[in-house]
């Protein structure tokens, strides 16, 4: 568990339990802090009982608190904590704020931060996997992994390798990273943002919050891309576009040419951290891949069954499109944004598609006369309906370009029963 002397005597609230906010409570408990905790379902609440003031903070005094924490998908634009903590002068800040605060007191150590809305996972997993197997102590947090409160700090010399949604930079104020990573920006979470540009300086948050001269890894010098830098302090830049990398053959997990933009960052983050030419390439031959990230889950009768899960929007679902040929693609859900956006540029790769989901019917009429399209509506029939048309070389690709949540609780899920559905094919 990661602790902050400074945290001592400090009052804090924390609204929301699940994992970062019950991994916060600890912490600030550990570190002596006098914290009021709140979540709407009792379970949540019952560890904490005694040990913490359990009331709603909408209905408290906030007077003389030092912060109210709440989790990254609390609403800030709409949800009544804002201004219920700004009428008292109190900071609406994340988990990833206080790692912030708290890393005067770990050992020496380096933060990377990586944001973007695609592609974040796996250039996180990808800095982590090349550190750890190059024998630099690391570990991953924040949008992904375990809550970085409740990870043990690292010895001198580690690295802290953080994903980043706009959401938890929203709430972050002080993370200074010593490598800044922006991938890409696309329209996404425009729920939460009064416009594209809202979004994206958002975003652009991660190198304001940099001291100078450390390195900002940015997408391409595009003008959108080289305005996100405009009000960071003197940084040094490093555009993805300019780095060079090897024959990529060799790297059986990392196909197309996304992962091509992920594995250049990757090299840049740990070519900064002072890993060499053979060390970076020798943990690209290795990396496993993210699950639900083209997922190789089974080849049956000579088809591939790939799970693109976190392909949750337009933008996320291109790549894979883009890496194979002949694909049996399974896409619907509840969509993010109308129309087929960039997977549009991409269907000569499609060889039929089977719709899903409550953006089924919206994504059938978009496709037909353009690919074959079964109309399937659940992904347990998408999967029979694939296979039953799929042919030797063929591959069924799982990559919704939707959120999942009008059929299941999350993408991991919606990849989980991808997988089951696939495994009953040779039941």
């Amino acid at each position: 568990m990661i602790l902050n002397p400074a945290w001592k005597g400090r009052r804090y609230a924390v609204l929301g339990l699940a994992r970062s906010g019950k991994a916060t409570v600890e912490a600030l408990l550990a570190s002596g802090a006098e914290v009021l905790a709140w979540d709407d379902r009792a379970e949540a609440r019952e560890p904490f009982a005694g040990r913490a003031a359990l009331a709603d903070p909408l209905e408290a005094d906030l007077t003389g608190y030092d912060g109210v924490v709440v989790s990254p998908g609390v609403p800030l634009n709409t949800h009544p904590i804002k201004p219920h903590a700004d009428s008292f002068g109190v900071p609406v800040i994340g988990d990833i704020e206080l790692f912030a605060q708290a890393r005067g007191a770990l050992p020496p150590h380096k933060v990377v931060g990586i944001t973007g809305t695609n592609g974040k996972s796996t250039t996180t997993a990808l800095v982590h996997h090349i550190l750890k197997t190059a024998g630099v102590p690391t570990t991953m947090g924040g949008n992904i992994g375990l809550p970085i409160l409740e990870q043990e700090p690292l010895p001198e010399g580690g690295v802290y390798v953080l994903e980043l949604s706009s959401y938890q930079i929203d709430l972050t104020y002080s993370l200074d990273c010593d490598v800044a990573v922006l991938l890409n920006i696309t329209p996404d979470h425009l729920d939460r943002y009064e416009s594209f540009e809202a979004y994206a300086a958002s975003k652009a948050r991660l190198f304001e919050m940099q001291s100078p001269h450390r390195l900002a890894v940015v997408d391409y010098r595009a003008e959108a891309d080289e305005d996100v830098l405009q009000n960071a302090e003197d940084p040094l830049i490093l555009f993805i576009d300019d780095i060079e990398l090897g024959d990529a053959t060799d790297w059986p997990v990392l196909r197309g040419p996304h992962n091509l933009q992920n594995a250049a960052a990757a090299w840049a983050v740990c070519s900064d951290l002072g890993l060499t030419k053979d060390q970076i390439d020798q943990a690209l031959v290795s990396y496993p891949g993210l699950p639900h990230r083209m997922e190789h889950v089974a080849e049956i009768d000579g088809v591939a069954y790939v799970n693109d899960s976190k392909g949750t929007n337009t933008a996320a679902s291109a790549p894979a499109l883009a890496a194979f040929e002949n694909i049996h693609w399974i896409v619907g859900g509840l969509a993010k944004e109308p129309g087929l956006g960039e997977c549009e540029a991409e269907l000569p790769h499609v060889k039929a598609a089977y719709t899903i989901g409550k953006a089924g019917p919206a994504f059938a009429e978009l496709l037909e006369g353009r690919v074959p399209v079964t109309r399937s509506e659940t992904l347990e029939r998408a999967v029979r309906d694939a296979a039953a048309a799929a042919q030797a070389g063929d591959t069924v690709l799982l990559s919704p370009a939707c959120a999942s949540f009008d059929q299941f609780r999350d993408f991991e899920q919606r990849g989980e029963a991808f997988r089951t559905a696939v495994g009953e094919l040779g039941a």
